[in-house]
Order: C-alpha cells, then sequence, then structure tokens
C-alpha cells in the first residue's frame, strides 16, 4: 500500500470519527431533550390533575384534558428532539397545522359538541341523576359525555343529545331546586258544593306525608268555566315524588268526590232547534 492510500485512509478515519462525535453529540442531546421533556410532560400532566381534583372538577374532563395536555406537551418535546438532530422542524410544524386546520373543518361539528360538552361539564346546568328538558327531548341524565349527554326517558329510552343541540336550546332542569310544585285543577259541577270540595282536597293533602308544610300549599276557585267550577290544588313537595304523588292525589280525588256527592262534569253543549214556519 503506498504512502498516499495510507493518507487517504487516516484522512477517511478521521473524517469518519469527527462525524461520529459531531453527530454522537447531537444523539446524546436529543435523547437528552426526549427523556427530560417526557419527565416534564408526566410531571405538568400529573399536577394539572391534582389541581383540577382538587376543585372538584367532572372526571370525564380531567381525564379529557390531562390525556390532551399531555399529547400537546408530548408532540413539543418530540419536535425539540428531532432539532437537536439538526433535522428542519419548520416545514414538519407548518404540515402538522395544515393538517390539524383540515380535520378541524372536517370535524366542525364534532368540535362545537367538544366545546359545548366542556362547558356543560364547567358550568352545571345540570348533573347526572337530574331530570331534565333540552336538546327537545326530555328525561333522566345518566351520563355527561365530552360530545354527548345520554338520557334515560321515563318509558326507559335511551337518547343520545348532541352536546351543541342540548346548550343550543332552553334547558329546564326539574331536579335543580330539590323542590316542585305539583299544579292541578279539580272541575266541580256548578251544583256541587264548593266548600266540601275543598275541604275534601285540604284532607287527602294533610294526610299525605309527602307535602311540604313550607311553602303552604294552595286550594282555591280558580276559574268559572263553560261546564265547571275549577278548583287549583297547588301543594309543594321533593322533586323525586312528583309523579308519584300525582298519579295517587288523581286517583285518590275521584274516589271522594264520588263518595261525597261532589260531580265532575264533562264538557256539555245546549242545542237549541228553531222550527222555520213556512211562507206559503
Amino acid at each position: 500500500m503506498d504512502q498516499f492510500s495510507v493518507s487517504g485512509l487516516e484522512q477517511m478515519m478521521d473524517r469518519i470519527l469527527d462525524l461520529g462525535v459531531v453527530f454522537g453529540v447531537k444523539i446524546l442531546a436529543a435523547l437528552a431533550v426526549f427523556i427530560l421533556g417526557r419527565w416534564v410532560a408526566i410531571a405538568l400532566r400529573n399536577f394539572l390533575e391534582k389541581s383540577m381534583r382538587r376543585t372538584a372538577v367532572d372526571e370525564t374532563l380531567i381525564t379529557f384534558t390531562t390525556n390532551l395536555s399531555y399529547i400537546a406537551m408530548f408532540a413539543f418535546v418530540v419536535i425539540a428532539a428531532l432539532a437537536q438532530l439538526g433535522i428542519q422542524t419548520t416545514s414538519f410544524i407548518a404540515l402538522l397545522a395544515a393538517a390539524g386546520l383540515a380535520i378541524g373543518l372536517a370535524l366542525q361539528g364534532s368540535l362545537s359538541n367538544f366545546a359545548a360538552g366542556v362547558l356543560m361539564i364547567l358550568f352545571r346546568p345540570f348533573k347526572v341523576g337530574d331530570y331534565i328538558e333540552g336538546g327537545g327531548t326530555a328525561g333522566t341524565v345518566r351520563e355527561i359525555q365530552i360530545f354527548n349527554t345520554i338520557l334515560l326517558t321515563p318509558d326507559n329510552k335511551t337518547v343520545i343529545v348532541p352536546n351543541a343541540a342540548m346548550t343550543g336550546d332552553k334547558i329546564v332542569n326539574y331536579a335543580a331546586q330539590g323542590t316542585r310544585r305539583v299544579d292541578m285543577i279539580f272541575g266541580i259541577g256548578y251544583d256541587s258544593d264548593i266548600d266540601r270540595a275543598k275541604g275534601i282536597l285540604w284532607d287527602l293533602l294533610k294526610n299525605d306525608s309527602r307535602i311540604l308544610a313550607e311553602p303552604e300549599p294552595v286550594v282555591v276557585v280558580s276559574e268559572l268555566a263553560d261546564s265547571s267550577v275549577n278548583i287549583a290544588c297547588r301543594p309543594w313537595l321533593k322533586a323525586s315524588d312528583y309523579w308519584t304523588f300525582y298519579f295517587d292525589m288523581t286517583e285518590n280525588v275521584k274516589k271522594q268526590f264520588d263518595a261525597n256527592g261532589i260531580s265532575i262534569p264533562f264538557p256539555q253543549r245546549d242545542v237549541h232547534i228553531y222550527e222555520q214556519k213556512s211562507t206559503s
């Protein structure tokens, strides 16, 4: 082997060694950034989770927010590690931004449901177990998800309502206050004793343990209708007792009115027939 070949080989080896040192340092720096960044991302995720739990944030929102924040921080760590290797990340970031924009436009309906779900979890217009009206339906809230709210109707149907539809209309929460007023109208005949009918209603209310003393129930004559004298009965009770009391009260009033000779009239109409005399 001549002198030039040996010299060229030595230069090549020196070059390889120099490149190995340079790239070795970059690889070590990238690994250090990756490991340290991942540790920081995990620590921040755990801190965020503990902070949200201390403020009694909904479990669904805690899981989603912590996972989303971790993914975002981890993506930043990966990009920083690639930059340590000398890889141009500008185009990579631009590509991610374009992909994010495209995905956002394609999933704008889902994103609106997500935003509505976050707002509902934060501001809590209702909670699991409440009976509500919203999104064109009514039922008991079984689950509040990020994109949908699941309701169970009184006839045991499961209704999945998109959160955007739920917040886009009025929400009626029948369980928020804990108590409800039952508005009932009982019609009696014009020839029936009003005082006796009101006394029967008062007795039924006093003997029902579900009726709350405060606010005080109301039993008054509300209207002199076409075929009946209408008596309004408005007691207060726990929201959970509403329907059982409503059905029991309706049945008991009918039985007591019948037993005491109080008539419950049906709509009536008087028809007058006039005979037209012939002029011939």
